[in-house]
């Protein structure tokens, strides 16, 4: 179930009790907002134990239309990627059910 950003508003809040609701999603919105600019701007974001964000670009392509099998040109895109660090990457671990 995946965590929402309003969820993670009262996580901190909740964590903070010196924070208003309004305060921690303010804080929220303008982490979310910074980092949005900063990678529409080509820049890559590194945080320390989490991961870091970058730009990958996609190459333009053919395709296939699904519907009537002809051949569409998919244009260059640049999409954002996610690489997890190794804190992380191990906290997720530590937490998997055992099958």
């Amino acid at each position: 179930m995946p965590m929402t950003k309003s969820e993670l508003v009262e996580k901190l809040a909740a964590r903070f009790p010196q924070l208003l609701l309004r305060d921690a999603d303010i804080a929220v919105k303008t982490i979310l907002d910074a980092m949005s600019d900063a990678l529409a701007d080509g820049h890559r974001i590194e945080i320390r134990g989490f991961g870091s964000f970058s730009i990958s670009r996609r190459p333009p392509r053919v395709g296939r239309n699904p519907r009537s099998g002809e051949q569409v040109m998919i244009p260059e895109k640049l999409a954002p990627h996610f690489k997890p660090g190794k804190a992380l990457r191990e906290a997720v671990d530590e937490h998997l059910p055992v099958e």
